[in-house]
């Protein structure tokens, strides 16, 4: 079977979300960013989380680390870990998660930080 187009789950200013695949356990995700806009700034206490650039660059924040992320590249986020990311450019992102926080459960294990990685 073929599905033509998904219309995105979530649009707003910085660019839009895409569900692509998702149950109770997983999801995967292509999430497109604008230039300078900034997505994360929270934590996922049950949930790993995967992110592969397909286009653009990120610059990506955890406590530990701050990172330019270019096309082809992945990056993984382990459960607990504080995370943030500016899209140095347009940038197009396919995420996949595995945990509670799956599909349309995003906020059941999405927790915002008191103060951000990235302030806008």
């Amino acid at each position: 079977m073929f599905i033509d187009a998904l219309a995105p789950a979530f649009a707003d200013e910085r660019g839009t979300i895409t569900d692509l695949v998702e149950n109770d356990h997983y999801a995967v995700t292509v999430v497109k960013t604008q230039a300078g806009s900034i997505r994360g700034n929270h934590v996922h206490k049950e949930t790993e989380q995967w992110t592969y650039v397909l286009s653009g660059k990120l610059l990506v924040l955890t406590p530990e680390a701050s990172v330019e992320v270019d096309a082809g590249r992945l990056v993984f986020n382990p459960r607990g870990e504080a995370h943030a990311w500016r899209a140095v450019e347009d940038t197009v992102c396919i995420v996949w998660v595995h945990g509670p926080r799956a599909g349309s459960n995003y906020e059941s294990d999405t927790y915002r930080l008191d103060e951000p990685l990235i302030a806008a």
